[in-house]
């Protein structure tokens, strides 16, 4: 029967083995500038899951809070304790605070709202101030996402000829903060074009603002039929039009219904004494009837109206379009004496009817309003004035020691995760807190400092490695880290194949992470201070290890301070044992690693403990 003896050519000893990443040797990263994560999120006991990674022989360690209510339940003491255990260890902290979603867009409730933004914000600077107390000292490093839950702005995609396509996108109606998708246009064969995506949005505004119209306007037309009904007069199966004295003591009732709906009660009972009062007192109570159901076509018609007023303004406003503004400014006195009046005076209903007819004249005249827009750059507007007010309130109360608002991209697919959208989000943000601290009497030139300085992006090369799935290659993902590479301040390393939010140890999947360190190094500030947080969440989960020797191995990291040799990727596994290998492996091979005695591998003479080491048979 064969077995594992028969194959087993024994450990290398100090074999130049070329790390994963290919990084020469001396010329890769030394142990203390890698850090670990505080393992998982659901804990809240985190000075156990800190001193757990600092017998790692880590020096940095990242606070994993991205749960809300998990480090909710982290008690202030326990923050205060890390901070003293990383004196005393010679450590570094920084955090990843929890995931919000800065722009105040519900995911939930699929709609946008200030007051939804405002709380997210005092979330944020909850955590800052909490997180300061890790690094009372120094600017610690909190990484927030620049989106939890928004969807992507655009939807992009590589066809089969190399060229990006947008193939959705999403917009938002600021009014009312409902957002949505437009999906890609599909080919019109009448015309023998396709369509742009932006034509499509051009073509959803104006469909909803003709339907918007269109049921203002069947509001009307209900609203006048009822009142053009209340006034003819059914009798013995036969329509006759009220005439004036009729119609008087019509509206007489109505307003008695409307004012003082016991006086109304009293005069249909008088009316039903008199002659052919039965009669009279059924047309009367329809005619009333009528009157009061054409009023709440007529009140929907004029909340319609309005909406649609301030939708059209808004829109002339932001267009500076003169011309529309002088329409709408000359109609809005026209219809004001009949904002109230309406309401208890039939009478007026039936001008108001007719007023808002001719609004919606007017209406559908002008430039259509864009009531849907892009929802990328109101996404960036909303989400630097979190990002900003959390960073200034920040520096006011901390000054020079304020923490770093580093802006993480999410997985690609989720919102805000490209180059171009961290770097628009980082500079919006800086502006507004350069205006902030000037409006406080700050010099502009130490405003954009401390601006600089406080607000950066953590860059995590395996979320951007998940443009794969999208048909991008290697050189779109390198492109994306040399754009941003001059705002980077953080860097959070996993490994994946690009096609789920998997965390594996560097050089375990196709994330370019050597090339991808180079550009920062070129193009980047500071890189040699950047901290590289190892992420590998999916590592820790399935094979119970922490991957902080994989990573040494991978990057060829010198195992000692000097840096020189020898390397972590020339030791790992040259004395026969699984201590830094990739897990678990069979008892046979435990046993083949210097067992017996001597402590010798089987390879150099050892004994099989317990078994002969010419059969394999057990020893009796």
């Amino acid at each position: 029967m064969a077995s594992y003896n028969n194959f087993y050519e024994g450990s290398k000893y100090f074999e130049d083995k070329e790390n994963i990443l290919g990084y020469e040797p001396g010329k890769g990263y030394s142990s203390s500038d890698f850090g670990l994560t505080s393992s998982h999120p659901e804990q809240a006991n985190q000075l156990k899951e800190v001193s757990t990674k600092l017998n790692t022989g880590a020096k940095v360690i990242e606070i994993n809070a991205i749960i809300p209510r998990v480090f909710e339940s982290t008690p202030n003491q326990h923050l205060d304790e890390l901070n003293r255990l990383k004196k005393l260890v010679g450590a570094e902290l920084t955090l990843h605070g929890p995931l919000l979603e800065p722009t105040g867009i519900s995911d939930r409730e699929r709609n946008w709202s200030e007051s939804n933004r405002e709380q997210v914000e005092k979330q944020m600077f909850s955590s800052v101030e909490r997180g300061h107390r890790l690094s009372p000292d120094g600017n610690i490093v909190i990484t927030f996402h620049s989106s939890n839950g928004l969807p992507a702005p655009e939807t992009k995609t590589m066809d089969e000829k190399g060229n990006e396509v947008t193939t959705g996108m999403s917009v938002i109606n600021e009014r009312t903060g409902q957002y949505g998708g437009i999906p890609y246009p599909k080919k019109n064969y009448f015309t023998g074009k396709q369509p742009d995506i932006k034509e499509e949005l051009k073509k959803f505004n104006e469909e909803t603002w003709l339907n918007d119209l269109q049921k203002m306007d069947i509001d009307v037309i209900r609203a006048k039929e009822n009142i053009d009904s209340a006034f003819l007069l059914r009798y013995k199966d036969k329509e006759i039009e009220a005439d004036e004295e009729a119609k008087k003591n019509i509206l007489k009732a109505y307003n008695f219904s409307v004012k003082d709906p016991a006086k109304y009660e009293k005069e249909l009972q008088e009316l039903k004494s008199s002659k052919d009062g039965e009669i009279m007192a059924e047309i009367t109570k329809r005619a009333v009837d009528k009157l009061n159901f054409s009023k709440i076509f007529v009140r929907d018609a004029y909340r319609n109206l309005q909406e649609l007023f301030n939708q059209a303004y808004d829109n002339a406003e932001r267009e500076k379009n003169k011309e529309d503004i002088e329409k709408l400014e000359k109609f809005r006195k026209k219809i004001a004496p009949l904002t109230e009046s309406y309401k208890d005076n039939p009478e007026k209903m039936i001008d108001m009817t007719e007023k808002i007819k001719e609004g919606m004249n007017i209406l559908e005249a002008i430039k259509t309003p864009e009531i849907y827009k892009p929802l990328r750059n109101f996404a960036i507007e909303k989400a630097s004035d979190t990002f900003s007010n959390v960073a200034f309130k920040a520096y006011k109360k901390f000054k020079e020691t304020a923490p770093i608002i580093s802006i993480e991209n999410p997985p690609a697919g989720m919102g805000l995760y490209r180059a171009e959208e961290i770097k628009e989000l980082i500079e919006k943000t800086r502006e507004k807190f350069v205006e902030k601290a000037r409006k406080e009497g700050t010099s502009e030139s130490e405003a954009k400092k401390q601006a600089d300085k406080l607000i950066g992006a953590t860059w995590d090369i395996g979320h951007i490695n998940m443009l794969r799935k999208y048909g991008y290659e290697e050189k779109h993902l390198l492109e994306e880290t040399k754009k941003l590479a001059k705002d980077i301040k953080h860097i959070h390393l996993s490994d994946n194949f690009g096609m789920e939010h998997t965390e594996l140890p560097m050089g375990m999947g196709n994330v370019p992470t050597k090339k991808h360190m180079e550009l920062i190094e070129k193009y980047g500030k500071q890189a040699e201070k950047i901290k590289k947080i190892i992420e590998a969440g999916d590592w820790i989960q399935h094979f119970q290890t922490v991957p902080f020797s994989e990573t040494l191995q991978a990057f060829g990291s010198p195992v000692y301070a000097m840096k020189m040799a020898p390397y972590w990727n020339n030791t790992a596994n040259n004395i026969g044992q699984y201590f830094s290998g990739y897990g678990d492996n069979p008892d046979i091979h435990q046993s083949i690693y210097g067992s017996g005695f001597s402590g010798l591998p089987v390879g150099l003479g050892g004994q099989i403990a317990g078994k002969s080491r010419l059969s394999g048979a057990p020893i009796e």
